[in-house]
């Protein structure tokens, strides 16, 4: 089969999703539908937004879709009309059954972990906030429960010790773009050889979970030691961000979301919370084994600023607390 014969559908929502979708039409395949969540109002104006992949679809004049309900029996005969032999899920949501059951060669979907590791919605933040070294993306096929199908194709990447959320982020972004093309091209061959996830781990005690972030997931206990405090930091970093109440002096209680730090591993007789703070370029936590140097931060109504600057305008001393 020629590439322009695969049908294919292709459904994603997100930046993340934009890119192997790209891939795929700038390598000649067959596109012959996009699906997309509905457009969202944002902004002040309450305007209606578009998807990054939405924009992208239409950049390319390719057939959109956008189901409220993809159980809806008109969306389902509408995809059906479209005779894919294969469709790819990136950064979607959760498919019906009979939505990912329909094409004759499968729905795969790409996700950015090294399954069966880091199942569930937040993959990149888990595994930076466990203080991994290593991720990676897979492409799988869709089965019955989440994140459990098949493995298709697997690519690992080196998590460095000051890479972030962003940072992991976009480095999954363009190699998982790389592996979507890489799993196209080997199941038009007829060259795949999907392994069940099963065979990697023994227990269900061994895989790591990712579930979604809340609030209260990203709140700072500086009681814990420095590593993992620096490591929930960039596992929350630049979104949904880690965060901590700070008291001043005369008991106001200030929520402060802090973007970038850096751990400093020392003995020390402050309580964990205690602030130590230069007044021009330094603002430290005390942990249970060391500090954290903030570098970024922000407060209620104010923007994202850099310590050194933070500090210019908020005057902070040593009867400050976390």
């Amino acid at each position: 089969m020629d590439k322009k014969d695969l049908r294919i559908i292709y459904m994603g929502t997100p930046d993340f999703a934009v890119e192997p979708l790209k891939q795929l039409v700038e390598n000649g395949y067959n596109i012959v539908g996009v699906i997309t969540m509905p457009d969202k109002p944002a902004g002040r104006g309450h305007k209606l937004q578009y998807s990054p992949v939405k924009e992208y679809a239409l950049s390319k004049g390719l057939t959109l879709l956008q189901p409220t309900k993809l159980k809806d029996e008109a969306f389902i005969e509408e995809l059906k009309s479209l005779n894919a032999d294969l469709q790819i899920v990136v950064a979607f949501r959760m498919l019906p059954e009979v939505v990912w059951n329909m094409p004759r060669l499968g729905t795969f979907n790409l996700h950015a972990s090294l399954l069966p590791q880091y199942r569930g919605a937040a993959p990149i933040n888990w595994a930076i906030i466990n203080g991994e070294t290593e991720t990676g993306i897979t492409t799988f096929f869709l089965t019955h429960e989440i994140d459990t199908g098949k493995i298709i194709q697997q690519e690992k990447i080196a998590i460095e010790d000051t890479d972030n959320v962003g940072i992991i982020h976009d480095k999954l972004m363009f190699k998982g773009s790389e592996l979507v093309l890489q799993t196209v091209d080997a199941i038009l061959r007829g060259d795949i050889k999907p392994k069940p996830q099963e065979e990697l781990y023994q227990s269900e005690s061994e895989l790591k979970p990712a579930p979604k972030i809340f609030k209260e997931t990203c709140k700072i206990d500086f009681s814990k030691t420095t590593k993992e405090v620096y490591d929930l930091i960039r596992g929350m970093s630049p979104y949904p961000a880690a965060w901590a109440e700070m008291t001043t002096p005369a008991g106001e209680v200030v929520s402060v979301k802090i973007y970038d730090s850096a751990k400093e591993m020392c003995c020390h007789n402050k309580k964990a919370g205690e602030i130590v703070c230069n007044g021009k370029n330094e603002l430290k936590v005390a942990t249970s084994d060391g500090f954290i140097h903030i570098k970024s931060l922000q407060i209620p109504g104010k923007k994202r600023l850099s310590t050194d600057d933070f500090l210019r305008g908020y005057k902070i001393d040593e009867n400050f607390k976390f």
